[in-house]
């Protein structure tokens, strides 16, 4: 299992904010994020915000730390990018 994660360099809330992507399946990414109590309201998409402090413990859980762009890229390579405004990935590998 691999996952990525993106420095935390996106502002919203008052906060800086990382995405937490798989490049295999949404089932992955999900089983990962509850394993650290991620909220499943954090996801958004096709893939999982993730604030500022806890980018720490998250990379020390297993996630690999990568470009903003290389988590848009993966995304895209894996056919599980999902644009704002699309429910359902091409490709349907659904969450």
């Amino acid at each position: 299992m691999t996952v990525y994660i993106d420095p935390p360099t996106w502002p919203g809330h008052g906060r800086m904010w990382s995405h937490l992507i798989s490049d295999v399946s949404y089932e992955e990414l999900h089983a990962f994020a509850e394993r650290l109590g991620v909220p499943r309201r954090a996801f958004e998409r096709d893939h999982y915000d993730i604030p500022a402090q806890r980018y720490a413990d998250v990379v020390a859980a297993g996630a690999v730390e990568v470009s903003s762009r290389e988590v848009v890229r993966l995304l895209h390579g894996a056919g599980l990018r999902r644009p704002k405004g699309r429910t359902q990935p091409r490709g349907s590998r659904s969450s």
